[in-house]
């Protein structure tokens, strides 16, 4: 029941790689796997049965997520905009809520004031980078195929900052870097000869970003956390919907507080 559970959970990490303005990061963060994933992934030599017992399922559930699910997800975005991002919000919510009181529990006055100096420069960053993707333009019909094999590896490392830090989105990176609309396109046609090379860059930058951030968390805990709760709660501000007065808007409040319980009860068991 367990793998099963982890596998859907992947299926949604995948699916935050593709949507533009949902982190792979804050996924993890909602499913409650963040750090459990930091340490088996770094450790899985140490005790590769448990590791690769418990980062199998959620690997596989993340490929699938990023051929299959996402389309699924791209078309609730389409056709319930306003439903589907409330549930997000109110999933994103309820983990943080967990998150903020299980950090508050580690108080101290020598590292009371850094804490939320790191929160509000996450905070604020995590904004900046949302007014960056609206103001980047794009077309979804410019496609290139001719990237050097170097500069799709390089693309797949920085790629992967947004999947391992929470509230940075893989796609405004990929936007930057003018490979975004490829990248969407070698997914639904499964072309290899750029997959592959972006592939190889996501798993070098994850190992080196993973072990920055558990660095981080090993030498200031409440300082990280607390930052990568900032960039948690600015993710938000893209997903925000325009609530109005009626029917629709009502569903989707109650479909927020419906997700908020789900992220406040979905913590992975340890």
């Amino acid at each position: 029941m367990i793998n099963l559970v982890n596998f859907i959970k992947g299926i949604f990490i995948g699916a935050g790689a593709i949507l533009p303005g949902i982190s792979s990061g804050v996924i993890c963060m909602v499913t409650g796997l963040y750090e459990k994933l930091l340490e088996s992934a770094l450790g899985f030599f140490k005790d590769i049965k448990n590791n690769f017992k418990f980062l199998f399922p959620i690997c596989l559930g993340a490929i699938i997520g990023i051929l299959l699910f996402s389309s699924a997800i791209s078309y609730c975005l389409e056709l319930i905009p306003i439903q589907t991002k409330s549930v997000f919000i109110g999933l994103l919510l309820g983990s943080l809520s967990i998150l903020i009181k299980d950090t508050i529990k580690e108080d101290n006055s020598k590292t009371k004031s850094s804490k939320y100096v790191s929160f509000f420069i996450c905070f604020f960053i995590g904004i900046g980078l949302i007014l960056l993707e609206n103001y980047i333009n794009y077309s979804s019909s410019y496609v290139v195929s001719n990237y050097s094999f170097l500069f799709l590896i390089l693309s797949g490392f920085f790629m992967s900052i947004g999947i391992i830090v929470p509230g940075v989105s893989s796609t405004i990176i990929l936007m930057i870097l003018g490979i975004y609309n490829t990248y969407l396109s070698a997914i639904s046609s499964l072309n290899i000869s750029i997959i592959i090379p972006i592939l190889i860059g996501i798993i070098i930058g994850s190992l080196f970003f993973m072990k920055i951030i558990q660095m981080l968390l090993n030498k200031y805990h409440s300082q990280t956390m607390f930052g990568i709760i900032g960039f948690g709660l600015g993710s938000i501000f893209i997903l925000y919907p325009n609530y109005s007065l009626n029917i629709s808007s009502l569903i989707s409040i109650i479909l927020l507080i419906l997700g908020y319980y789900i992220g406040k009860n979905i913590k992975q068991e340890r």
